[in-house]
Parts: C-alpha cells; sequence; structure tokens
C-alpha cells in the first residue's frame, strides 16, 4: 500500500491544576476555538472541544505521524500561555486521561461533550472521571489520581 490511512479518534480529559475553577465562563468560547486551532494546526481534527470551571473534553483524531503525547504537550503548552495572558497564575494539571472511541460511538461521545455544563448540573468531576476510567478499563492509583 503506497500510503498510510487512519482515523484515530480520542477523547481527552484534562483539568487545571489543583482543579480550580479557573475556566470563567466568559473566556471558555474563546478559549475552545483557539484549542480548536492549535490541534488543527497539528494536523488533528478536533471534533468537538468543551468543558467546564476547573476542566476540558475534548473529542480529537490523532495524525498519522504524530504522537498523542505529543499533541498534548503542544496543546497544553499553547493554550496556558494564552490564558495566561489575563490569568498570570493559571496552569493545567501535569497529565491527561485519553480513551479511544469507535467511529460508532464517535456521535454519542460528540453530545455528551458538547453538553458538559448540562452534565456536571448532575455529576461531579471526580465522580464523572472515576466513570470514565472504569467504563474504558483504565488502571490507575487512587495516590496520584487527583494531584
Amino acid at each position: 500500500m503506497p500510503q498510510t490511512l487512519a482515523r484515530v479518534l480520542v477523547h481527552v480529559v484534562f483539568s487545571t491544576k489543583d482543579r480550580r475553577p479557573s475556566l470563567k465562563e466568559q473566556i471558555r468560547p474563546n478559549l475552545f476555538a483557539y484549542m480548536a486551532g492549535i490541534l488543527r494546526s497539528l494536523g488533528s481534527e478536533p471534533v468537538v472541544v468543551n468543558g467546564v470551571s476547573g476542566h476540558v473534553h475534548i473529542l480529537l483524531t490523532v495524525p498519522v505521524a504524530l504522537a498523542l503525547a505529543n499533541i498534548m504537550r503542544v496543546l497544553k503548552a499553547k493554550s496556558s500561555g494564552w490564558l495566561r495572558r489575563t490569568s498570570p497564575t493559571f496552569a493545567w494539571q501535569a497529565g491527561y486521561a485519553a480513551f479511544n472511541v469507535n467511529e460508532s460511538n464517535a456521535g454519542h461521545v460528540t453530545r455528551y461533550i458538547a453538553a458538559q455544563e448540562e452534565h456536571h448540573r448532575k455529576a461531579g468531576f471526580d465522580k464523572e472521571f472515576l466513570l470514565l476510567l472504569k467504563r474504558h478499563k483504565l488502571a490507575y492509583d487512587e495516590r496520584y489520581l487527583w494531584s
């Protein structure tokens, strides 16, 4: 085969440092648009970017020539720089969680991410995050989960 073809969908979740409610409602639309632009510049398709005051969810594609870790390093560095223009002490948490998404489930995940504000009126981040980890059978160490 003379070309490499792939469509790898990943649902990424990461929070602000110490899950502080740093992402004010009025800046989120511009922040999420900026993050989508960063992803596009890397060759990734940002299917949906959304979140609430303390964390972000993104459904994105991983281009064949780039590792997810590199995408996340650039995304978090550039977006934190953008946020520090108005919030000098802003920081993201050190890590992130990434979940493989089957194309047949992409619509469901897209709707879930798009409805984050509504979802978090009923459930907090801790409960949501643990549920995602368990649903995807992702092993974790409780000692490091919230640091």
